[in-house]
C-alpha cells in the first residue's frame, strides 16, 4: 500500500481518518469533525497535516477546518457547498483527482445527503471515503437531494471493485443492522446483523467495511430485490422513507 490510514473516534458517533502517503509522508484529515481531536492525533503520530478534504458542508465533517488551517497552515479543498461554513482554498468536483505526494484519489459525485457530496475513491490503495453518502448496512438521510440522486450515487459507489475497503464517518452499524432485519430476510444479512451486534457490544467498530459486504448486506443496495416491480430509484426511495420513521 502507498498510504497509511490513521482511523480514531471522535464527537459522538464520527470517526477521523487520517491519511499518511508513505513515499513523501504528506497526510490529508478526510473531514473535520473535531480539530482539538484531529490536532491531538496528529501530535501523538508524529504525523504535520497538509491538507484537509471535506466530503460536505455539515458541521460535523467541516467545522474544523478553520481551526486546522491556523494551527497547521494546510490547505482546504471540497465541493463548493463548504463555503456555506467555511471558506475552501480549491473547489473540486467530480472527475477531479487529488493528489496526496504520489497517491492520487479520484472524486466522486456522491450527492443526496446533501448536494454537493463528495467522495474519494485510490484504485491503487482500493480504498474510499464516503462521508455521509454510504454507511456499513446503511445510507444517509437526503436532507437536500432527491432519491434519483441518491439511488445514483450509491450506484456508483456500488460499482467500485468489492474488495474496496469503505471508510463511512459514522458509528451507526447496529441501528442500520436492526433495520435491515425488519425488511430482509436474507440469511446473510441476519448473519451480518449478528456480527454486528457481537462487535458493538465489545466496543469494537464496524467501520470500514468492502463494497462487496455491502452489495450482499446492505438493504439499500439490494432495494430492487427487496421490492421487485418497483423502478430501482423508487424502490430505494421506499426503503429510505421507511428507515426516516423506523424505531426499532
Amino acid at each position: 500500500m502507498s498510504i497509511t490510514v490513521h482511523q480514531f473516534p471522535c464527537l459522538s458517533d464520527n470517526y477521523g481518518f487520517l491519511v499518511q502517503d508513505a513515499a513523501t509522508g504528506q497526510v490529508a484529515s478526510i473531514d473535520s469533525p473535531d480539530a482539538a481531536a484531529i490536532l491531538a492525533e496528529l501530535a501523538t503520530l508524529g504525523w504535520s497535516l497538509n491538507l484537509v478534504l471535506n466530503t460536505h458542508w455539515h458541521a460535523d465533517h467541516a467545522a474544523g477546518n478553520a481551526d486546522l488551517k491556523a494551527a497547521t497552515g494546510c490547505q482546504v479543498w471540497g465541493p463548493a457547498e463548504v463555503e456555506r461554513l467555511t471558506p475552501v482554498d480549491r473547489k473540486l468536483t467530480g472527475g477531479d483527482r487529488v493528489a496526496l505526494g504520489e497517491t492520487t484519489f479520484q472524486v466522486l459525485e456522491t450527492g443526496g445527503h446533501t448536494l454537493g457530496h463528495l467522495s474519494y475513491y485510490s484504485a491503487e490503495d482500493q480504498v474510499a471515503f464516503v462521508g455521509d453518502t454510504l454507511f456499513a448496512m446503511g445510507c444517509g438521510r437526503m436532507f437536500e437531494g432527491s432519491p434519483s440522486q441518491m439511488w445514483a450515487s450509491l450506484q456508483s459507489l456500488a460499482a467500485l471493485p468489492e474488495q474496496t475497503r469503505v471508510y463511512c464517518a459514522h458509528e451507526y452499524t447496529a441501528s442500520n443492522a436492526r433495520f435491515a432485519l425488519a425488511v430482509d430476510d436474507d440469511p446473510v444479512v441476519r448473519a451480518r446483523a449478528e456480527q454486528v451486534f457481537a462487535a458493538r457490544e465489545k466496543g469494537e467498530w464496524t467501520v470500514p467495511t468492502t463494497i462487496g459486504l455491502e452489495r450482499a448486506t446492505n438493504p439499500f443496495l439490494r432495494a430492487p430485490q427487496l421490492h421487485r416491480g418497483l423502478p430501482p430509484h423508487d424502490a430505494f426511495a421506499a426503503l429510505r422513507a421507511a428507515k426516516d420513521s423506523f424505531r426499532g
